[in-house]
């Protein structure tokens, strides 16, 4: 039963106040200087005095998480739900599906789009009758421990609702229906009864599909342009909040269409485009593409609604999802996406042989009677009111939406020289490894290092999410020096590259049991903006709203933001310049979502056996640069580690080796050469250099006119 080890699961621990403060310290000092640190360990010792408003918090915090399925639960649905800017780009990640090999190798008269299409939303229906009747499998850790399985239940029926307070989520759990989308154009017919019964086989769906894409195609450019609806789900919060309350449900037909939407298990959108280029392609998952044809946009990004789970399928009949990320994770999404793919696969092969092996456990709709409901299992078209203020809210969405998409730009890098398989073999962990091939890589062309996230899971506990391993160590710091030193010998940078995948491993290790750093705080910082909002309406006379019941003592100055707040390290560790996700199985071709921070990059990676996927994406940094560089340097430690294997089969002395091959310092440094300094600037720093590049972002003793002079680049 899918919630039956619900019970087993303990909630997610509140680490101790004075633990979370000296892991704060330790995660931003190898982001700041001495003097910043200073400042910052005065501001952490300020808010854990005894008696101090740190302790205040703390202690309201567990008491306010007594009753809670999770502390840090509602204070991270607050956190996306009061989120204003579009979730398109910003907050919704995508999957881009591995081929169906069968629907490639349809001869041509099997149109790719239509049997990918019903492939998928069968295997989708048997997931969600599985979850709906419980007999969905349980997720497992790999020694056996269960997972939450609550985020399954954000997962189909769900939407993004926003309101004029923020957004809300809403679910419908007694959703049956799917809505359809192609050429912007809106469908939706019945596939459960409300026994969770399927109530379409293949070819009915197949029919339904060809119906819905021949009646698509029947309106002009011109017509899809003026009535793309889905761009309404790109606004601005507060814009798509106004229209919705004032333009849509203030008309009985618009509601009633926008209720249909709100309602459906997931979306459908068929794109009216063939693409092979998988930049392009992962584009086209996460935000669609802005096409113009004489002004007018006939491009697929007004052919989504972001505010739902979308099932995305090109015309060739390539696959992906992009995901509403409030209510659920990447892991929940994996092992939905991963498992319609291994379904598909499946179905094909019973289909030669009714013996073969089923992924879901008595799936067809002959279990049981099924239900006397009136069902529309036909394809009906939602026609909207086109209004004039509505028209030109479109008009003004899609104009907007497109900017956004054409602020920002997505690369892939498909690594197939090795993959986990062979970094087990060079005995470091895989994700700590390439944790530092980003490191080295962002120091490589900007010569420092950079706040970096990546999100552990905690799933291992009752209503758990996620929380936030801070990569840059005091290690990994060291690691990227001395790997661009040309005094230092490769063994000792694989030490050095040793040691800081340990600290990142143990970091993780901290996270994934609830010890983390982010969460905690992040708790206290938002229990202190209610306790503030709950101190100011008392003081005018008024009745406090809220759950909180907490006595602020006098002795407690609740009315000015606490010190560790306040403190500048605070908004730097929020900063995120890399934030980077590993998500993904031989299920996914790749896997990514835009960057958090205007100047930053926003990484997602797969690690296969054999091979290792990334998906970047920035505001038009050096994407495809960073590419470059990161494949080098996978190769490059590669080589590395292959020449002290090496040595050490043939017993030879591991001698300095001042600089890495000629090539890979062509690519390593855009084209410099390595640090091109000459033999007196060498022997002048010693065995111990001083690094030559800047080491703490911004905020590192080193100027540019000294690097350049280090470097002897002065357009650097």
């Amino acid at each position: 039963m899918t919630f039956q080890l619900q019970s087993q699961l303990k909630k997610l621990p509140i680490p101790d106040l004075s633990q979370t403060c000296t892991n704060y310290l330790k995660v931003l000092k190898p982001l700041q200087t001495e003097q910043e640190y200073a400042t910052t360990e005065a501001a952490v010792k300020s808010f854990v005095r005894e008696g101090g408003v740190g302790h205040f918090l703390d202690d309201c915090l567990r008491q306010y998480a007594a009753d809670k399925p999770s502390y840090i639960e509602q204070f991270w649905y607050d956190a996306y739900l009061n989120y204003d800017s579009p979730v398109v780009l910003n907050l919704n990640p995508f999957f881009l599906l591995e081929d169906d090999p069968f629907t490639q190798n349809e001869t041509s008269s099997i149109d790719p789009q239509i049997k990918r299409a019903t492939t998928l939303t069968l295997s989708s229906l048997k997931f969600i009758q599985a979850l709906k009747k419980e007999t969905l499998s349980v997720d497992l850790l790999k020694n056996g421990k269960p997972l939450c399985m609550y985020q399954f239940s954000k997962l189909f029926g769900a939407s993004r609702i926003p309101t004029n307070d923020g957004c809300i989520m809403h679910s419908d759990p007694t959703s049956n229906h799917i809505v359809v989308m192609s050429k912007s154009q809106f469908y939706w017919f019945d596939v459960l009864d409300s026994k969770h019964n399927i109530i379409l086989n293949e070819s009915d769906l197949n029919v339904n599909f060809h119906s819905i894409v021949h009646d698509s195609l029947l309106t002009s450019a011109n017509d899809i342009a003026k009535s793309s609806f889905g761009v309404l789900t790109s606004e601005n919060r507060g814009v798509w909040a106004h229209v919705r309350k004032n333009l849509i449900n203030a008309n009985a037909i618009n509601k009633e269409v926008l209720k249909i939407i709100d309602s459906a298990l997931f979306i459908l959108c068929l794109d009216d485009i063939e693409i092979d280029d998988l930049s392009q392609l992962s584009k086209n998952m996460l935000c669609g593409l802005s096409i113009l044809d004489k002004g007018i946009q006939i491009g697929t990004c007004t052919n989504r609604w972001y505010d739902k789970m979308q099932i995305i399928i090109t015309k060739n009949g390539k696959a992906g999802v992009n995901f509403e990320h409030t209510g659920v994770d990447g892991h929940t999404v994996l092992r939905f996406v991963s498992d319609i793919y291994t379904d598909s696969i499946l179905s094909f092969a019973h289909s030669i042989n009714s013996h073969a092996p089923s992924l879901y456990k008595s799936n067809s709709s002959t279990d049981s009677q099924p239900s006397d409901d009136d069902l529309i299992t036909v394809p009906r078209k939602l026609e909207w009111d086109l209004t004039p203020d509505l028209s030109l809210a479109l008009r003004f969405g899609e104009t907007r939406l497109s900017d956004l998409i054409n602020q920002n730009e997505l690369r892939h890098l498909e690594f197939r020289h090795y993959g986990s398989s062979q970094i087990k073999k060079m005995k470091f962990s895989p994700d700590a490894f390439v944790q530092m091939a980003f490191q080295a890589t962002y120091y490589a062309l900007y010569g420092k290092v950079e706040c970096t996230y990546e999100p552990a899971m905690t799933k291992n506990f009752f209503h758990g999410r996620t929380e936030a391993i801070r990569t840059v160590s005091q290690e990994s710091n060291m690691f990227v020096r001395k790997f661009f030193d040309p005094t230092v010998a490769n063994s000792d940078k694989l030490e050095y590259l040793n040691q800081a995948c340990k600290s990142h491993s143990s970091q993780t290790r901290l996270c994934s049991n609830g010890e983390g750093v982010d969460r905690h705080l992040y708790a206290l910082f938002c229990l202190w903006k209610r306790l503030l909002i709950r101190y100011e309406q008392q003081a005018k006379g008024l009745t406090p709203g809220g759950d909180l019941k907490f006595e602020i003592p006098d002795n407690i100055n609740i009315v000015d933001l606490p010190d560790i707040f306040a403190d500048p390290g605070w908004d730097r560790l929020n900063n995120t310049i890399i934030s980077t996700s590993n998500c993904g199985n031989p299920s996914l071709r790749l896997f990514g979502f835009g960057p958090v921070s205007p100047n930053g990059f926003g990484i997602g990676y797969i690690i296969k056996d054999d091979s290792i996927s990334f998906c970047v994406g920035s505001k038009y940094r050096q994407t495809s640069r960073f590419l470059v560089t990161l494949n080098s340097y996978l190769q490059e430690i590669a080589n590395i580690w292959g020449q002290v294997e090496l040595q050490k089969k043939m017993d030879l002395k591991s001698n300095p080796v001042f600089g890495l091959n000629s090539k890979s310092f062509t690519t390593l440094l855009g084209g410099y050469g390595y640090f091109d300094v000459g033999e007196e600037d060498i022997k002048s720093r010693g065995q111990s250099p001083e690094p030559p590049f800047l080491t703490r972002g911004t905020s590192s003793g080193y100027s540019m006119r000294d690097l350049s002079k280090k470097l002897r680049l002065s357009e650097y």
